[in-house]
């Protein structure tokens, strides 16, 4: 069976999981970037044209500057007490595993069916049906896919979303991952009225200031190893604390290690409101820091992926930086 004939199965059987259902739960990732609350409220349009009724619900809290998005404020932050409910049919999208669900899992029914959508090589296969094309760009570009096979007409709100989704998961269609298929796709959303330019200038140029004043501090950590192929910089509470920054204003902060020439792996080391150490890390291409970041429990793609840490950010630092530093020379 080829490569597309698997993945249009794939697709069928989703678009039959969801005639089968009549209400669904739709998650994304723990701390969603623009992909995967693109890729939630995508799924809440196409419910809604077939006649179904869905709930939308993230553990984490949701970056503000995506609130233009067509049911954005539909979507609920999981709390155990307001979510006493359990779930049978579930849709999971953008999660590269099942933990990345988070608490929101608690809600799921003993016997609940889960459809898992997502472009992550790492994904497992976790769902009763699953739709896993890792050479997708974004998880939007999948259900761009499952919206043409449903025969359901875009109109300006889910184009808009999937726009969303592609330019922020292809850093502006700059990433290796822009392929003629995403710029093929872009052109039809454009045709739809998406304004192209506003999204770029909002989501890829305007900043807050509270993420300026934490660029400025991140940059003046900013290290090199040795010959100059590793870049690392750190972000902690109280520098979220001093600058009045939110978790979305440290999105992208990571790129600025990788951006500097020379640079293979950039690596950017997060400290939760709880102490914990997320890591995110960008490889030019040398490096696959998918396979870094499954080191630490982690996971994502060959250029981008993330991970937890243990420890002081000084050794967690030392740690990862000491596996990329094994991985570059593999």
């Amino acid at each position: 069976m080829t490569a597309h004939k698997e993945y249009m199965e794939q697709l069928e059987q989703a678009l039959a999981f969801i005639l089968e259902g009549d209400s669904f739960l739709v998650v994304s990732h723990v701390q969603p970037d623009g992909d995967a609350i693109s890729s939630t409220v995508a799924v809440s349009w196409l419910l809604k044209q077939l006649g179904k009724a869905s709930v939308l619900v993230n553990e984490s809290e949701l970056p503000s500057r995506l609130n233009y998005l067509y049911d954005f404020d539909r979507i609920e932050r999981y709390s155990e007490d307001k979510f006493q409910e359990s779930f049978d049919r579930i849709i999971a999208v953008d999660c590269a595993d099942f933990r990345r669900i988070g608490e929101v899992s608690r809600s799921f029914g003993v016997n609940s069916q889960l459809l898992n959508i997502d472009h992550h090589p790492t994904n497992n296969g976790f769902g009763a049906v699953n739709v896993i094309r890792p050479d997708a760009a974004a998880t939007v570009e999948i259900l761009f896919d499952l919206i043409e096979l449903a025969k359901q007409p875009l109109d300006l709100d889910c184009a808009t979303a999937i726009y969303t989704g592609l330019i922020t998961d292809t850093g502006g269609f700059r990433y290796s991952n822009t392929s003629p298929r995403v710029m093929e796709i872009a052109s039809k959303l454009l045709a739809v009225g998406v304004s192209g330019y506003w999204l770029a200038d909002w989501l890829l140029e305007k900043m807050t200031i509270g993420k300026l004043k934490l660029l400025q501090l991140a940059l003046n950590r900013l290290t090199f190893s040795d010959n100059l192929e590793i870049g690392w910089l750190y972000i902690d509470q109280q520098d979220m604390k001093n600058t009045g920054a939110v978790s979305e204003d440290i999105e992208g902060i990571v790129n600025y290690a990788l951006n500097v020439d020379g640079v293979e792996v950039g690596i950017l080391i997060k400290e939760s409101k709880d102490g914990s150490l997320k890591a995110s890390l960008r490889s030019a291409g040398k490096a696959n820091v998918a396979q870094v970041a499954q080191q630490f429990g982690g996971g994502g793609h060959t250029r981008a992926a993330g991970c937890k840490l243990d420890g002081t950010i000084e050794e967690a630092t030392a740690q990862l930086v000491e596996a990329v530093r094994k991985a570059l020379v593999m």
